[in-house]
Order: C-alpha cells, then sequence, then structure tokens
C-alpha cells in the first residue's frame, strides 16, 4: 500500500519522458503535455573552452556559418552516439528545457528512449549511460520501428504480422513486428543524410557546383520525387563554382533529384523485398492483407509509397504524422510501462531517487 502511494507521490513530482533519439531531429515527449520538444540534433561547442554554445535550431543555423573555434557538430552518426559528452549535453538541455513546460524541476525523470534496431550492447549501454549522466532516475530502451508501431496504434502485442519501414535521418529500419517482438529486421544506413549526400554529389558533377548541407536538404524536400509527378518542378540552386571559385546559380528540375538519389532508392525497396522474401509465411499474410506502414520523415518523399507499393505488391500506407510516431509510441509505452515491458530490449534496473 505503502509503495503504490509512494508511485503515486512519484509520478506527481516526476514527469516521465521520452525520447526519439534521431541522426537528424530529436524529439521529446512529455507524459502529460504530448510532444513538447522537436529540435535538430545539432550541438555547437567553442573548441577554446570546451563549452555548449548552443543546442538544436540555433545551433543548426550555425551549420557551415562559424568561426574557426566554435564547431557546430552532430553527436548521432547512423543514429548512434558517436560523441559521448556533447549527446550528454544534448539530452541534459533537452530535459531542462522540458521542465519549462512544467514549470517544475522535474524529479529523476523515467526515460524511454528510441534507439535503431540491431544496434550492439555497447551503443546501447552508451545511450543508456549518456540518458543516466543527463539526470534521468530510469532509463528504458525501445527498438524505433517497434516505438513507431505502438505510435502508429498497430496491434503489436497480438499474433498479427505488422510490417514498419521507419525512415529517418541516419538510418532506415526494415521491421515485422508480431507477438510484442520483431520477427525479421534490416538496418540500413540508407536514409536522409544519404540523399542529402547524393544530391550533393550529383550536382558537383553534373553541374559543376559545390553545395552544402543544407541546400541539399531544401532541395530535396522541395522537388525530391521518385517517381515522374503530373507537372515538372524546378528550383534554383547557389553554391561555388568548382571552375573558377565564384558564386554560381543554377536551375535543379526534379528529374535531376530523382536521377540523383534513384540507386539509393533502389536499394531501400530491394531490402524492403529481402526482408519480406525471409518473413514466415502466416506473418507475411498477415502483411499482405494489412499493408507496409511507413513513417520517419523519408516516408514524406512524394511517390515513395507508389514505388515500394508496385515492386513488393503490397498496399503501402504512410503513418498519419510520420515525423512523430517514434516519439509518440514513447509516449504511450511511458503510460503503461508494465504492459510493454516484453518490447523493452533493455531495461535498468530500478534505481533509488537522488537526494
Amino acid at each position: 500500500m505503502k509503495k503504490r502511494k509512494f508511485e503515486k507521490i512519484y509520478q506527481w513530482l516526476s514527469n516521465d519522458v521520452g525520447i526519439d533519439l534521431g541522426t537528424a531531429n530529436t524529439l521529446v515527449y512529455l507524459r502529460g503535455h504530448g510532444i513538447v520538444i522537436n529540435e535538430p540534433s545539432v550541438v555547437a561547442v567553442n573548441k577554446k573552452t570546451g563549452q555548449v554554445v548552443a543546442v538544436g535550431q540555433q545551433a543548426r543555423q550555425m551549420l557551415g556559418r562559424t568561426p574557426a573555434h566554435i564547431t557546430a557538430v552532430k553527436p548521432l552518426v547512423d543514429g548512434v552516439i558517436s560523441d559521448f559528452e556533447v549527446t550528454e549535453e544534448m539530452i541534459t538541455y533537452l530535459l531542462n528545457k522540458a521542465q519549462t513546460v512544467t514549470r517544475s524541476k522535474m524529479l529523476g525523470p523515467r526515460v524511454v528512449v528510441g534507439v535503431p534496431s540491431g544496434i550492439t550492447n555497447v551503443e546501447t549501454r552508451a545511450v543508456r549511460d549518456a540518458t543516466r549522466n543527463a539526470g534521468a532516475r530510469e532509463v528504458y530502451i525501445v527498438e524505433e520501428p517497434m516505438a513507431a508501431a505502438i505510435g502508429m496504434r498497430l496491434p503489436v502485442k497480438d499474433p498479427i504480422g505488422s510490417m514498419v519501414v521507419d525512415i529517418g535521418g541516419g538510418t532506415s529500419d526494415i521491421a515485422v513486428i508480431s507477438l510484442g517482438g520483431v520477427v525479421r529486421s534490416k538496418n540500413l544506413r540508407i536514409a536522409g543524410d544519404k540523399l542529402n549526400d547524393d544530391i550533393i554529389s550529383y550536382i558537383r558533377s553534373e553541374f559543376k557546383i559545390l553545395i552544402g548541407e543544407k541546400t541539399a536538404e531544401s532541395i530535396k524536400i522541395a522537388i525530391g520525387t521518385v517517381i515522374p509527378g503530373d507537372a515538372p518542378m524546378e528550383a534554383s540552386v547557389k553554391g561555388r563554382d568548382l571552375v573558377t571559385g565564384l558564386p554560381r546559380e543554377v536551375i535543379i528540375t526534379d528529374s535531376d533529384v530523382r536521377e540523383a538519389i534513384s540507386q539509393s532508392i533502389d536499394t531501400l525497396v530491394e531490402s524492403t523485398k529481402e526482408v519480406l522474401e525471409t518473413t514466415p509465411p502466416e506473418v507475411l499474410s498477415d502483411v499482405m492483407n494489412r499493408g507496409i506502414y511507413l513513417c520517419g520523415g523519408g516516408a514524406l518523399i512524394r511517390g515513395l509509397d507508389q514505388m515500394i507499393s508496385e515492386h513488393v505488391k503490397i498496399p503501402v500506407h504512410i503513418a498519419e504524422d510520420p515525423l512523430t510516431a517514434v516519439a509518440r509510441g514513447a509516449g504511450i509505452i511511458l503510460e503503461d510501462l508494465s504492459n510493454f515491458e516484453e518490447v523493452l530490449i533493455e531495461n535498468e534496473d530500478e534505481l533509488p531517487l537522488k537526494d
């Protein structure tokens, strides 16, 4: 009885948090408030003092525009931590920012963190340790495709097969889920960042112009398609001429972008077929009836759902809000942790509250 009473008091004092720790963006779900933060996973660091100058949107604006002593870095590469200390600083900033929503000091929140499928125990421990060091009381790790499926309200705990393709910034997760576990999965390093690199390389080789990552992403969002549309689209691109070294502007069409990203998109489609080929027949029949669910930022690329559907002969559905599916799933898990215990890939033992 006392324990139950203590839990109620703790839940009142502490706002549990769900984090979608992405390569491109990090989203934070606050229990009772929904998604309260959606910030780019970028941190600006002063190399002279070692101090963090800016985090999130402010740091993203500094990309490619910093003086020599300030570097804007992405602490997560391919969905896993590449710079532990900077990641810790970023999570601390996000937890502190979440406190401003509640207007009270959070008492060691419980945190559910989404990570790519197939990451190693060392990489999982790095995420857990960074989150603990940032002030979390308990840390729970869930695979992103599982969290996305829960966020899309798919019946993950039932003996029914569901297929999720989560195309993020650093990685794409293709997973078939049934009975609270992943039946078949594949993790690809082909996602939003790779498509940006493809566009940069294509423009450099075809137009002899060098552009930055932010420009490539804006082109992808503005005119990126994988199948020809009803009307051609075009965008002006400004960059440095590789021959003269001077600034130059060219017009890029949607067919240029399509050609640039075609190889990566083909690999993504082939990987989806590979996962289907190894899926047990009973589960596969469920997927055929229910369709494939696309989420993540990559799901917004025009025509991608249609292209995958044509190649695998299965209906493809885009999530209602594909960018927030993982964060919403983490939030649903938070609301009923005991009910979703089997979907977590690593549970930290309960720790005593900090003094």
